[in-house]
């Protein structure tokens, strides 16, 4: 009875009969036109106003110092991690829930993942789950982070703020100073998030931003490197434009580099959502107020922006009694046309994960079988 509730109360949220996806782009703004200015220009690659006009807004709107456009968000984390010194056979920790892209970026430099638990208000990385895994397994040798069972160094933490939901980052930070370790945050999903009044993805060493499609505001793909250090915001830049030396006519590369620019075209769209993301920021704000009010008698929960946050609310989701009560909410809500998603698998379950050296993960095991996202996109 309630499953068929939500199905007709999220048809009348969003004003129609037909297919409700979980997230769609809304372009009521200046897309066109800036695409076509893009395009009259003939600069439709990775050079062009619209690029550096679009890092200037996003470095505006978040607080960073810096902020280098990428294809898109994994790139900019690969590049993070890079930055942030890690190397072949190295570790990162990480949470075991969160999108595939955390782990890839690891995996492209040839370091390992390591897993430890969420916090249950704020769905990212805890802290003192953190705390407990390093206390028992690491050394501090010569001023670096030692896995006592692997031997390998510990470079680096990557929390990700789940769903837009912040994690508690001045905790996580004072954990990672304690063991030497380098923060970067994962902020693919939090434009428009702040923890304690400042913007997610500005605490850590670096963060990252994605613009896919599916996100509060879309350049088709894209991401978004934040940094307030200026020698790291510049190797950023030149590292991503395969590090080549600025000439009228030489090819001249001093670094192996990597062809990760943003395309101005895609800005050109980037522009015009910067424009219109406030509004759309307020607009998602309201719809989780409606969710939370229509959930309050029901026998489910509705996760909520954890305390001295502020979140975007990039996916809306709810939190059910147990997994069957997971698998029959979706095929109900999907077989009538409003998708509903599960939260991914955990990372360590996926079978280039199974390996991984993890911590006690009860919170992570309990949520992935009881979260589900509901349509979250911005009502016109």
């Amino acid at each position: 009875m309630m499953v068929e509730q939500l199905i007709n109360f999220t048809r009348e949220l969003y004003g129609t009969d037909g297919f409700i996806p979980l997230h769609e782009p809304r372009f009521i703004g200046n897309e066109k036109k800036y695409l076509n200015e893009c395009i009259d220009s003939t600069f439709v690659s990775s050079v062009g106003k619209f690029v550096d006009r679009f890092e200037d807004e996003v470095a505006r709107f978040t607080g960073a110092k810096y902020a280098i456009a990428t294809v898109n968000g994994t790139a900019a984390l690969h590049i993070a991690l890079l930055l942030a010194g890690v190397e072949e056979n190295d570790e990162v920790i990480t949470q075991p829930l969160t999108f595939i892209a955390t782990c890839n970026a690891i995996s492209y430099i040839g370091a390992h993942p390591i897993f430890t638990d969420v916090n249950m208000s704020t769905l990212g990385l805890c802290a003192e789950k953190l705390e407990h895994f390093l206390s028992r397994n690491t050394e501090i040798v010569d001023g670096r982070c030692i896995n006592k069972k692997t031997k390998r160094i510990i470079r680096a933490v990557v929390p990700m703020h789940t769903f837009g939901l912040p994690v508690r980052i001045d905790e996580l930070l004072a954990v990672c100073e304690k063991y030497k370790l380098k923060v970067v945050e994962d902020a693919a999903e939090s434009l428009g998030s702040y923890y304690k009044g400042h913007h997610t993805g500005t605490f850590g060493l670096l963060g990252t931003l994605s613009f896919n499609g599916n996100k509060t505001i879309t350049t088709g793909g894209g991401g978004m490197l934040l940094t307030n250090d200026e020698a790291l915001a510049k190797k950023a830049k030149h590292i991503t434009t395969t590090a080549k030396i600025p000439h009228p006519w030489d090819f001249e590369h001093n670094l192996v580099g990597y062809n990760y620019r943003l395309p101005n075209i895609n800005a050109a769209l980037g522009c015009a959502q910067m424009e219109v993301l406030p509004e759309f920021i307020k607009r998602k704000r309201k719809v989780a107020e409606q969710y939370d009010a229509f959930f309050k008698d029901k026998a489910v929960v509705f996760v909520k922006e954890p305390e001295n946050t502020s979140s975007n609310y990039w996916l809306n989701a709810i939190l059910v009694k147990d997994i069957d009560e997971r698998n029959a909410f979706l095929k109900e809500t999907n077989d009538n046309g409003v998708m509903t998603r599960p939260i991914w698998k955990l990372m360590n379950h996926l079978p280039m994960f199974k390996k991984a050296q993890i911590g006690n993960l009860e919170n992570a095991i309990n949520l992935e079988e009881r979260v589900i996202n509901i349509p979250s996109s911005v009502r016109i």
